[in-house]
C-alpha cells in the first residue's frame, strides 16, 4: 500500500472545503485565495489517489471517498489543534508537574496551602507530593533534578539552588502532660540533664538532631537517648506514655493534637530557626515560575 505524506494545512483545506461545499466561502474561511485552495486539494487528491469533490460550474459535492475523509479529518484536527494548545499551555507554565519533597510533620501544612493556591490559580499543574524527605536528602536531590521544590531547614543553600524563608520555628521541650517539667513556663539545656530522650534517628542525621545535641555539649552535657523513632507523630505518641521527652521544633509538632501533651519553650542562644522553600536557579521549567509566583503570595517571606 502506498504511503501518504498528508500535511496539516492540506487537511484543513479539504474540510473546509467538505463543510461550505463552495471553494470560494472555504478560501475566506481560511483566509486565502481561491487560487491556492484549488491548487492544495488537487494535490491532496493526487496524493490519496483519489476524487475528493466533484465539481460543475454550479456546484460542489463529496465524493464516496470524501464523504467517508471528512470524520477523520476533523479528528485530526482536533488533535492537532489539542496538541499545540498544550505546547502553548506548557510553554506559558499552564501545565505541568512540580515533585515537591518535604517532611509530613513540618512542612505538610505549608505545602499544603501552596498547592491549593496554585491548584486555584492554574488548575493544570499537577504535583508529586514526596514526604519523609529531609534536608540532607532534599539538596541533592533537587539540585540533580528529581526534585523541583523542597521545604529545608538550611542556613546556606549549595551551588546552583536557591530559595527564600517561608517558615519561623522555635524549639520547645514536647512532654507528657504529668511530666514534673511540665507546668514550667520555659525551660533550659541545664533543666533537662537528667532527662531520658526520644529522638529522631541518627542515621542519617536530620540538622535539628545534630543542633539540638550541639546545645548539650556547649553545656557540656550529652542527652541520655532511650529510644528512636522515625518522625515527630511517633515520637508524640512515645512521650505522651510517659517513655521519655523530647526536644522539637513547634511547626514540626503543630499538627500533633493530644491531651497527654504539653510543649515548654526551650530557652537557647540561638537565631530563629528558618525553613527555605527552595528550587534550581534558573531553572528552565515554566510550571515551576508559576508556582514561585503563586508562593510569593500563598507563603510569604519570613525574616
Amino acid at each position: 500500500m502506498r504511503e501518504t505524506a498528508i500535511e496539516i494545512h492540506q487537511v484543513r483545506a479539504f474540510l473546509a472545503v467538505a463543510e461550505e461545499l463552495h471553494f470560494g466561502r472555504a478560501a475566506e474561511r481560511l483566509e486565502i485565495a481561491q487560487p491556492p485552495l484549488s491548487r492544495t486539494i488537487r494535490q491532496l487528491e493526487g496524493e490519496l489517489g483519489t476524487r475528493l469533490f466533484d465539481r460543475t460550474t454550479r456546484s460542489v459535492t463529496l465524493t464516496p471517498t470524501g464523504a467517508a475523509l471528512v470524520e477523520p479529518a476533523r479528528a485530526v484536527i482536533e488533535a492537532t489543534d489539542a496538541a499545540a494548545e498544550s505546547i502553548r499551555k506548557a510553554g506559558a507554565g499552564l501545565i505541568g508537574t512540580i515533585r515537591v519533597g518535604f517532611t509530613t510533620a513540618a512542612g505538610g501544612q505549608y505545602i499544603a496551602q501552596l498547592v491549593r493556591a496554585s491548584k486555584e490559580r492554574n488548575p493544570g499543574i499537577d504535583f508529586v507530593l514526596e514526604t519523609d524527605v529531609y534536608t540532607p536528602d532534599a539538596l541533592p536531590r533537587l539540585v540533580d533534578g528529581t526534585l523541583d521544590l523542597a521545604l529545608v531547614r538550611a542556613d546556606a543553600l549549595p551551588t546552583r539552588l536557591e530559595g527564600r524563608a517561608v517558615v519561623r520555628e522555635s524549639p520547645v521541650v514536647l512532654l507528657a502532660r504529668d511530666h514534673p517539667l511540665a507546668g514550667r513556663a520555659e525551660l533550659t539545656i541545664a533543666d533537662l540533664a537528667d532527662e531520658d530522650f526520644i529522638m529522631l534517628p541518627g542515621n542519617p542525621s536530620p540538622p535539628t538532631r545534630e543542633l539540638f545535641f550541639h546545645w548539650f555539649f556547649a553545656a557540656g552535657l550529652r542527652p541520655k537517648v532511650v529510644q528512636e523513632a522515625p518522625d515527630s507523630l511517633m515520637i508524640a505518641s512515645l512521650v505522651a506514655t510517659g517513655l521519655g521527652i523530647s526536644i522539637s521544633l513547634d511547626q514540626a509538632i503543630a499538627h500533633v493534637d493530644s491531651e497527654r501533651l504539653v510543649t515548654v519553650p526551650l530557652a537557647v542562644d540561638h537565631p530563629p530557626m528558618l525553613m527555605q522553600l527552595a528550587h534550581r536557579e534558573q531553572d528552565a521549567n515554566p510550571a515551576l515560575a508559576q508556582v514561585l509566583q503563586t508562593a510569593d503570595e500563598a507563603l510569604p517571606t519570613v525574616g
